[in-house]
């Protein structure tokens, strides 16, 4: 998943939580408000009822004309009246006239409501469970209850508040042993919620439809947005990087964003891949400037012990002239020491140039060459020091190969001094060359001191050494590590102490020099 992506997904989820929370804040206070109007719309009918029913108390009911739909009251006393004109009215109470203004406002649908009582003269109000708990708690003093149900039409908000007995009310309830003041009952009052649910479900809905399409607007300007100011310019830094150092690595900008936070990266990448491009030329002049300090070292170290190597044919020379001039007229004597001249000089000839061959300085460059053979010159240059040692090259390298003849004499040396250094009362050492692939081996094992498991991973390291003061400069295996790496090999090194060392280098055994070379140079500069 890209960077876009995630953005876009991080914002969407982040503005889907943010509408969640405003749906489930919203929705609770639109309830909120729908239960505290549906209390109120409760407590304004109760307290109209009251006042209704005041009035017919007070003028002792109402008597209205008796029809098919206007009939009796069984439950009062002289409920009926007959006029003159034989016209009959019937007589109606405060509980006769709260039934039936319920039973309009029920029809309309806007409510319904009705008295109760726990001592119901009529049957007909005889408490639900509601209502008869509401009034037990009415004796107790709770001044109202309300609670919301489920009916068949949605919710519904029931509203019950106590009806006391008045004065006006002791002309029929007196006879019932109430008292003014009295608890007589209650008025429920029942209002419906279906419309205030169905508005809420409309606004929620409203909502949601506002958060996708807000998620959906967000998401195409932010990504539209994103790709213009971020991924596309980090894109462009990303491939420059990656081109860096061996292609074009230049960034073009917009000239208008330059001055943003990308573009002051932009910016900086710029000037710091022209330091490390600075540091890197000096890097190579230092680290070329180490290899031939290294170098000549060692070439110190071959010099003083093969000073006597020349210095014995040298006076085997200067004898057989001698014996010659003072016998010029024996010519027996003169055939028999001039070859023995001649394969004296040629012996310091071979010797010379063996010693300005590897102090030759000179930048990395692939040529085919017989590995085995340039083992085989290096270790002769070693000669003088393997007095106590037995020598075993076991190479195996028949074809000749692509690498650097300078390099390979270098790293030849420095391990070959390494592990004669390790045997300073004799031991053996074996030279293994083979080929596994596409790749050369050349082990270098001796039966040495061995390295200690606690130093093992800083024998590379510059400047690191074990030897005495005079025996070394610790750069031989940095060196090494270095070439070889340059090459674009490996060296492994395996050692116990008191069992002697393998060291392991491959290097890639190719026959093609100049797309070898190519790959090398690449090679040395993302090592250095």
């Amino acid at each position: 998943m890209n960077l876009t992506i995630k953005f876009i997904v991080a914002i969407s989820a982040i503005i889907l939580l943010s509408y969640g929370f405003l749906l489930f804040q919203t929705s609770s206070l639109q309830n909120h408000l729908v239960m505290e109007q549906a209390k109120q719309q409760a407590r304004v009918l109760y307290k109209q009822i009251l006042l209704t029913r005041q009035w017919v108390s007070d003028h002792h009911g109402l008597f209205l004309v008796k029809t098919g739909q206007v009939s009796e009251n069984p439950y009062l006393r002289d409920g009926v009246i007959r006029a003159d004109d034989g016209t009959v009215f019937v007589k109606r109470n405060p509980a006769m006239v709260t039934r039936e203004l319920s039973e309009y406002a029920a029809k309309t649908g806007f409510c319904w409501f009705r008295i109760t009582s726990l001592k119901p003269v009529n049957p007909a109000n005889a408490p639900d469970d509601f209502e008869r708990q509401a009034m037990r708690q009415f004796e107790q003093g709770v001044p109202e209850i309300d609670a919301v149900t489920n009916g068949e039409g949605g919710r519904v908000h029931r509203y019950i508040a106590p009806l006391l007995v008045q004065e006006s009310c002791m002309e029929c309830h007196a006879e019932h042993g109430y008292q003014v003041g009295d608890i007589r009952g209650a008025l429920s009052i029942s209002v419906p919620l279906a419309w205030a649910d169905k508005v809420i479900h409309q606004n929620n809905a409203a909502i949601l439809r506002y958060a996708l399409l807000s998620v959906a607007a967000v998401a195409v300007a932010l990504t539209l947005l994103f790709n213009r100011l971020v991924a596309r310019r980090v894109d462009r830094l990303a491939r420059a990087m990656n081109n860096y150092p061996d292609r074009d690595y230049a960034v073009v900008d917009d000239r208008h964003l330059m001055h943003d936070e990308i573009g002051r990266l932009v910016s900086g990448f710029g000037d710091l891949c022209a330091r490390l491009d600075l540091a890197q030329k000096e890097l190579d002049k230092t680290m070329q400037q180490a290899f031939y300090n290294e170098k000549m070292a060692s070439l110190g170290q071959l010099t003083a012990g093969i000073a006597h190597e020349i210095n014995n044919p040298l006076g085997g020379l200067l004898n057989c002239v001698k014996t010659m001039r003072e016998e010029p007229e024996n010519l027996e004597l003169h055939a028999r020491y001039l070859p023995l001249l001649e394969k004296g000089l040629r012996r310091i000839e071979l010797i010379m140039r063996q010693l300005l061959n590897f102090g030759r300085k000179a930048p990395l460059t692939l040529s085919k060459v017989n590995i085995d053979e340039i083992i085989r010159e290096c270790f002769e240059l070693l000669a003088y020091r393997l007095k106590k040692i037995t020598l075993t090259l076991d190479l195996h390298l028949q074809e000749s190969f692509c690498i650097d003849v300078e390099a390979l004499r270098q790293i030849i040396v420095n391990t070959g001094l390494n592990a004669i250094q390790a045997m300073s009362d004799g031991g053996s050492l074996t030279v293994t060359t083979a080929r596994a692939g596409d790749r050369i081996t050349i082990s270098v094992q001796d039966t040495g001191t061995g390295i200690d498991p606690a130093i093992m991973d800083r024998i590379f390291d510059p400047f690191f050494t074990t030897k005495d003061v005079g025996e070394g400069t610790g750069l031989g295996l940095a060196v090494t590590y270095s070439l070889v790496q340059q090459m674009g090999g490996a060296i492994a090194v395996q050692s116990e102490p008191g069992r002697g060392t393998l060291l392991t280098i491959t290097l890639p055994a190719t026959q093609d020099c100049v797309i070898a070379a190519a790959g090398t140079t690449s090679a040395t500069n993302r090592e250095q």
